[in-house]
């Protein structure tokens, strides 16, 4: 029997022993994050798949996992040899999780699952979905942690303090706002579980998630105190280590300082257990299943948005001044990339990874820069036609003197998060690939120019960028642009741009003055090409009249766009003009930077078509 099949026969001996039916495992940690540390990665451990996303059911006959169209042919690979069945998730005749439950649970039959990991709102819907069947939850215990005998610890990674030269606003007046919020939602306690939103509300910074500089913890929020559930060794180092000055001051201190009673990282359950007749504030899409069951029975629920998505969304001046540095260094970065690739294809031997290796360097050379924002995406040629693809030792591929290459990537600075894509022709083009490139920087550059009233939301300015696809029949399946936020996670809620509503995306929010978001239309021929290019927006004020206040973008991100690969003749004056605007302001910007020889290239990329 092979290990996997032996975790499975653990477990179901464990669902037995319980009186479970089935066992379902889903890829989260205890805070909604979008990457998941080593010490939570249970469905990986039991299955064997090592992708980012899915969800395992087991039951005591059969065990299947949940993939979505990223992951197919990886699942098909990694899951060969066991008894696990892939679902393709989206494909016809293929149940949602929820509906292979609510088929295969018997009457009065007992669900479980670690109530840590799957979010409120998730598990209400379940609830819901399962009444007719008398269904019952047994969400007490992690059945998989106890199998897993030589499991990662949790993250405990330093927690520093973000000075108010980079974060531009107290801590203490967050705070106020925040509880100003919850008196007009009449609410008196938040709870408060997503990691960026309380290391933006403390104005402190970590490593415990993977590319966003976050600390694991729980924040309560009352009208005259403030609760931190953390790892209480990961507060008592430096806080401000970049700094030359305030060497003793420890974060402990810092946030005692402000106000902030510290308390260890698992006692927020026996809070939630405490508390008895308040108005609870908290977001069931954003605090986990248990935390809300030991809530609900005894006090009033108020589920909203949490206060600090909407005001974390709006930048201040100094994180707006900040974000320009830090698109500068990473556009040199960038810039020194492109110059370097387009140097060197065919010369010196060049893959996948090793040029986004290549790219990661020239990142952590610029100051101030702490990592990556995501995993990069590196994709040469018909890898570029998969929009998440990530390149593994397996599907590395070498890169030639042809064709199309596209790099989705972004850098964590003190300044700020950076998220940039370019597609980037290493040689020759087909006509088709000109075309399609020329209509994607179309589409990137109409979007990134239009001007609108206050009160849009994405769905209402999405048409400016699908446009000139969609009169040529043609559209790309993701949306259009999303929220950054300021280092910290790379998507940000609540403002995003896309033509439709997704439920499981937050980010149809009402465009406001302040707020970063991405401009990343894109264009995917399977088997053949994928392009993308993507630029961060900065929202900010325009005219204002008898019809309202007018609304614009401002570029953050300066890189130059590779004209090799446009077709002009596709493109209208106006076009084209957009076009020189920007390359004189990539020049302008990023020349003083670079070496001769570069900022010679970079005159030459960047002159007026």
């Amino acid at each position: 029997m092979n290990m996997i099949e032996e975790r499975l026969k653990s477990l179901r001996s464990l669902m037995k022993e319980r009186g479970m039916d089935a066992y379902m495992v889903p890829t989260a940690d205890f805070h909604e994050s979008e990457y998941v540390g080593e010490h939570f990665k249970c469905r990986k451990y039991l299955t064997g798949f090592t992708g980012s996303a899915g969800t395992a059911v087991v039951t005591l006959e059969e065990a299947r996992l949940w993939v979505d169209g990223r992951y197919f042919v990886q699942a098909a690979g990694e899951l060969s040899g066991t008894s696990i069945i892939m679902m393709k998730m989206g494909c016809e005749g293929v149940p949602t999780v929820e509906e292979y439950l609510e088929e295969i649970l018997p009457q009065k039959g007992v669900l479980g699952f670690d109530g840590r990991v799957v979010n409120a709102l998730a598990g209400s819907e379940l609830e819901e979905r399962l009444e007719e069947k008398e269904v019952s939850f047994c969400c007490s215990g992690d059945l998989v942690g106890a199998i897993w005998k030589d499991r990662p610890p949790r993250s405990a990674e330093p927690v520093w303090v973000l000075d108010e030269r980079y974060a531009g606003k107290a801590a203490e007046d967050k705070i106020r706002d925040v509880r100003a919020a919850m008196k007009k939602a009449h609410a008196t306690v938040h709870v408060l579980t997503s990691l960026d939103d309380i290391a933006w509300l403390l104005n402190i910074r970590g490593n415990d998630i993977a590319y966003n500089p976050v600390a694991l913890a729980y924040a309560v929020v009352t009208m005259d105190k403030l609760y931190l559930f953390a790892n209480e060794q990961a507060l008592e180092n430096n806080a401000y280590p970049y700094l030359d000055n305030d060497e003793n001051v420890t974060t402990r201190a810092y946030l005692e300082g402000k106000g902030v009673t510290i308390l260890p990282y698992e006692q927020i359950y026996e809070m939630a257990a405490e508390l008895k007749g308040e108005r609870v504030l908290l977001e069931m899409g954003r605090v986990n299943y248990s935390i809300y069951c030991l809530l609900k029975e005894s006090n009033k629920i108020i589920n909203k948005m949490n206060p600090t998505a909407e005001a974390k969304a709006v930048k201040n001046a100094v994180e707006i001044e900040n974000e320009k540095k830090a698109h500068v260094k990473d556009g040199v970065a960038m810039t020194k990339f492109i110059y370097w690739l387009k140097k060197n294809i065919g010369r010196i031997p060049m893959d996948e990874i090793s040029v986004s290796d290549y790219l990661e360097e020239l990142r952590r050379q610029q100051e101030g820069c702490l990592g990556l924002s995501f995993s990069t995406i590196s994709a040469y040629g018909a890898h570029g036609a998969m929009c998440h693809y990530s390149a593994t030792e397996e599907s590395n591929v070498k890169l030639e003197p042809r064709g199309l290459y596209l790099v989705d990537s972004g850098g964590q600075y003190y300044e700020g998060t950076t998220d940039i894509t370019r597609t980037i022709a290493l040689g020759p083009l087909t006509d088709e690939e000109k075309e399609h490139f020329t209509l994607v920087l179309m589409s990137m550059l109409r979007l990134g120019n239009v001007k609108f009233l206050h009160g849009c939301r994405g769905l209402s300015i999405d048409y400016a960028a699908r446009e000139v696809l969609w009169k040529r029949g043609l559209n790309f399946e993701h949306g259009t642009g999303h929220g950054v936020s300021y280092l910290s996670s790379v998507h940000e809620r609540p403002n995003g741009i896309r033509f439709k509503m997704v439920p499981e995306r937050q980010d149809s929010g009402v465009f406001e003055a302040g707020m970063i978001t991405s401009d990343e239309p894109g264009l995917y021929i399977e088997g053949k090409h994928g392009i993308r290019t993507e630029n961060l927006i900065l929202c900010v004020e325009d005219e204002k009249n008898e019809y309202g206040q007018f609304l614009r973008f401002e570029y953050l991100t300066y890189v130059p766009i590779d004209v090799e690969a446009i077709d002009k003749s596709l493109m209208t004056e106006q076009d084209v003009e957009y076009l020189n605007q920007y390359h004189r302001a990539v020049y302008e910007k990023i020349s003083p930077y670079l070496t001769a020889e570069e900022a010679e290239w970079l005159k030459g990329v960047t002159a007026a078509i």
